[in-house]
């Protein structure tokens, strides 16, 4: 069965009538193309290149980056509703090597460029996970963040009881107030706070497709539930393997964004395809962390004991 009550429309050039328009160059291009048709996007969300030297980038200067930045966040600024959100999921360029690693937090660096352009930050938001790189001279980098930034003070999309998590204690009650008695918290949930830990998209991810740094679905979900209503714009302008194009297709938004990888492009046209017909692959957002201690390999070996610093 299918997901759109009507026919699936994926077009390679901006169409507002698409589902999803996935661009196969610049994202300037694509930009400039949504521009024209005076559609205005309500989310802007994506994780740019960090400049690390990945298959699909060249290294280049560090100031150079951040001005190759600036330009693809003045370009975006120009289809951002006005009660719209951007939002920038950064890690941190490193430079050197072994004990002359040196880092460089890139939402620290961006952040006076958004500010530039008058946007508000909202959170920064702590995307935590439990597996990468080991590192030797520096702690292990477990994190990334992504800055929220709305170009309204007060008039902007936050749809909070569409978003809402679990209650740590649901049957806990006031015991002072005027609520004293009744339970203390929403019955819906409670808000999923700034620090979110999700399992990143590894080998043995049920998500993983052969690009090098995708993200989960379910991350990009509670942005699309949280900043957008049914029928918005959502736009990626770095969209890669088309996680932001399935997120907002799953709610019944649309989706546009580029990327000059072809490959990439094709895989995302596979990946909505398979979320059309319902066999795409999908971690659930809400789905708790895997706790490693019930696994049998979390004993520790008997020869590691007297090797432990105590």
């Amino acid at each position: 069965m299918s997901l759109f009550q009507k026919e699936l429309i994926i077009s390679e050039q901006f169409e507002v009538k698409s589902n999803a328009t996935l661009f196969i160059g610049d994202r300037l291009d694509l930009i400039n193309q949504i521009y024209k048709s005076e559609k205005k996007a309500e989310l802007i969300i994506t994780s740019p290149p960090y400049n690390l030297g990945k298959e699909y980038e060249n290294v280049i200067p560090l100031e150079e980056y951040l001005k190759q930045q600036e330009i693809t966040i003045e370009a975006c600024m120009s289809i951002l509703s006005d009660t719209g959100s951007i939002c920038w999921q950064v890690g941190n360029f490193i430079k050197g090597d072994q004990r002359n690693k040196e880092t460089f937090p890139l939402d620290i660096l961006l952040y006076p460029i958004f500010k530039k352009f008058n946007l508000r930050l909202k959170n920064r938001i702590v995307w935590t996970f439990g597996h990468g790189l080991n590192e030797n001279y520096r702690f292990s980098g477990r994190h990334e963040t992504i800055l929220w930034f709305t170009k309204n003070t007060r008039d902007f999309t936050f749809n909070l009881d569409s978003i809402r998590i679990p209650q740590k204690y649901p049957s806990k009650k006031s015991f002072k107030g005027n609520n004293v008695g009744n339970y203390s918290g929403n019955p819906l949930g409670k808000n999923p706070e700034d620090v979110w830990d999700m399992p990143n998209v590894k080998s043995n991810h049920v998500e993983k497709t052969e690009h090098p740094c995708q993200f989960p679905i379910g991350l990009i979900e509670r942005f699309v539930l949280g900043m957008t209503d049914p029928d918005d714009l959502v736009f990626d302008p770095y969209i890669g393997v088309g996680t932001t194009a399935v997120a907002a297709l799953k709610h019944n938004r649309k989706a546009a964004g580029s990327d000059i990888e072809k490959k990439y492009i094709e895989i995302a046209r596979e990946r909505i395809h398979s979320l059309n017909n319902g066999t795409l692959p999908y971690r659930d957002r809400d789905k708790p962390v895997y706790d490693p201690s019930l696994s049998n390999l979390s004993k520790v070996p008997d020869e590691w004991k007297q090797l432990r610093i105590q």
